[in-house]
């Protein structure tokens, strides 16, 4: 493993052992501190696998898969956030953590940023990304019947597409192919759920005039890229984490999100952070947002079975 990734690993557990009321790990009932000790011998973590090469460069993801038990695994596709414009698959290592904490494989994925290539690209990747994990499930022991797509921000705008898109359209040219994308749930944190709402008006936001700036036919890739568009019966279950005094992306998109969910009798869960910023919740509140995941996941039966001792 990386000298990045273990450094993350030790400080986020190691802060979670030093509280009383977390000593233990839902993973055989093993202590924080054993945890972080046995981490290295529990997952293989392979680094920067390149999964598509779009606009000259080679877009690549990393996999963090347990070896304590046997495949198939529950499989987390992370999508990290930065406005489509920013942030980094290293740089969202961290957010990964507390997923392998509950036993998943975790797949941690790039895609082309504003930088690079303006919408829709961004959402082609993620979709291809879907693609090589249903592709390469037997190789990685992914479990292709629980896959759950999850990420902050934009990355949660990605999540969301990327489980509401139908399969073989438009924006599925860029890795069309005979496996059909599955997904079981996913974890908005915070995603922009209308691209056209923050292109103008009272909602304008920088990040999304540029993400579609020069498109002649911006309205329209706004539309096609927008997680509302797509709602429908028969989506995964969704759950929404929102704080209601968002000032990057409007607290409004999680509350239309929720309705249009519901009118279409598709199954979705709106967790509201109380005064929370944009990302910006205490320690407390954290611990409280990932109870209620597990609470979810659960649900669905999408949780990974815990490690009983000697396996």
């Amino acid at each position: 493993m990386t000298k990045q990734w273990t450094l993350g690993l030790v400080a986020v557990f190691g802060l979670v052992s030093a509280r009383p009321e977390a000593q233990t790990s839902p993973r055989a009932g093993l202590s924080a501190a054993d945890f972080v000790a046995q981490a290295t011998a529990r997952y293989r973590f392979v680094e920067g696998i390149p999964y598509l090469t779009a606009s000259g460069i080679d877009l690549k993801l990393d996999v963090y898969t347990p070896q304590d038990r046997p495949g198939p695994h529950p499989t987390v596709i992370y999508i990290h956030g930065g406005g489509w414009r920013a942030g980094s698959r290293p740089g969202a290592a961290l957010r990964v953590l507390p997923y392998l904490a509950m036993g998943f494989s975790v797949v941690n994925i790039s895609y082309r940023l504003t930088p690079v290539a303006l919408a829709p690209a961004a959402v082609e990747d993620a979709r291809c990304a879907l693609r090589w994990v249903v592709k390469n499930a037997k190789a990685y022991a992914f479990d292709v019947n629980k896959i759950i797509v999850t990420g902050h921000s934009a990355g949660g705008h990605l999540a969301l597409t990327t489980g509401f898109l139908p399969g073989g359209g438009e924006l599925d040219r860029e890795c069309l192919g005979p496996e059909e994308p599955k997904v079981a749930a996913i974890v908005n944190w915070f995603g922009i759920t209308d691209v056209a709402d923050l292109l103008e008006g009272a909602n304008q936001k920088v990040y999304a005039v540029q993400w579609l700036a020069g498109l002649r036919d911006r309205r329209e890739i706004a539309r096609e890229t927008s997680p509302l568009t797509y709602v429908r019966a028969g989506l995964p279950p969704v759950l929404t984490i929102h704080g209601d005094a968002d000032p990057v992306v409007p607290y409004s998109h999680a509350t239309r999100l929720r309705e249009a969910l519901t009118k279409a009798g598709s199954p979705n869960e709106l967790v509201t952070v109380p005064g929370g910023g944009h990302g910006t919740f205490t320690a407390e509140q954290m611990v409280t947002l990932h109870a209620a995941l597990r609470t979810f996941l659960a649900k669905y039966e999408l949780m990974p079975k815990p490690v009983h001792a000697g396996h």
